[in-house]
């Protein structure tokens, strides 16, 4: 795979905590920008280390991350910050901001990068329309479910039209329908905007229905298996509502606004 192709590169990773034990050891790959892969493997198994280390929030005992191309071991804490800007990551606990209303929450990316509030406010309640949440607006995340908080914290992360997304876990408080509502999100971005997603699931209803292929995590290393249908059929979709409308192609020049802030 060529290097300019690849929006991940990891190579020879380790990472540890508190100078204890390997989570992941000798960790090599690169993901070709504009592709989506699942992320399995055993609870504690380092999904969420290796998430982290992408989205730069720790850094690798030994071994070399590139993003974009880019070496980030040494970067400085403002070049992380410019490059976080390319990517959103959605979190297993949420980390919304329980003294903002779900409109606030979902704005802040939006706020962070200076556009205007006439635009800010038409892109969120749509965006929050998609993901089912549109009549919770003024609501305080506390006041949701664990459900309602995950896509909350999904429709702030996809708000920005990230080159890269990362997600723990974000159909893990949600039915089928629900969740594959969300993957259908996911796979707009994917194929309007070239979005790279990686999403960490226990599901193996997911992982056998959307046939992406699967980075699997087993004993600190990482291996990859090849997740396709037999038969070439397209996956059957779980969501039995309405076709979601493809607020990614309506909103387009909005998103090209963001990119341009």
């Amino acid at each position: 795979m060529e290097e300019k192709t690849s929006s991940i590169s990891l190579t020879n990773v380790a990472a540890s905590y508190d100078n204890g034990a390997d989570v992941l050891t000798d960790v090599s790959f690169n993901i070709t920008g504009g592709a989506i892969y699942f992320l399995t493997g055993a609870s504690g198994a380092g999904k969420t280390t290796l998430l982290r280390l992408i989205y730069q929030l720790h850094k690798p005992k030994s071994g070399q991350i590139k993003l974009f191309g880019k070496i980030t071991n040494d970067m400085t804490r403002d070049e992380i910050t410019e490059i976080r800007k390319k990517m959103a990551i959605v979190f297993q606990e949420y980390s919304l901001l329980s003294h903002l209303t779900v409109f606030d929450n979902v704005a802040l990316p939006l706020r962070v990068r200076n556009m205007p509030e006439n635009k800010i406010k038409n892109l969120v309640p749509k965006v929050l329309d998609w993901v089912g949440l549109g009549k919770y607006a003024d609501e305080k995340p506390l006041a949701l479910s664990g459900g309602q908080q995950q896509r909350v914290s999904v429709a702030r992360a996809i708000i920005v039209q990230p080159s890269i997304l990362l997600a723990d876990e974000p159909t893990g408080n949600l039915d089928d329908e629900n969740a594959s509502r969300l993957m259908d999100l996911f796979i707009q971005m994917n194929k309007m905007f070239g979005t790279t997603i990686i999403l960490a699931t226990h599901s193996r209803r997911l992982i056998e229905t959307y046939k992406f292929p699967v980075i699997h995590i087993e004993n600190h290393h990482v291996g990859f298996v090849t997740n396709q249908s037999a038969s070439g059929d397209a996956p059957k979709k779980l969501w039995k509502g309405p076709a979601p409308k493809n607020y990614f192609s309506e909103l387009s020049k909005q998103f090209d606004d963001i990119g341009n802030i």
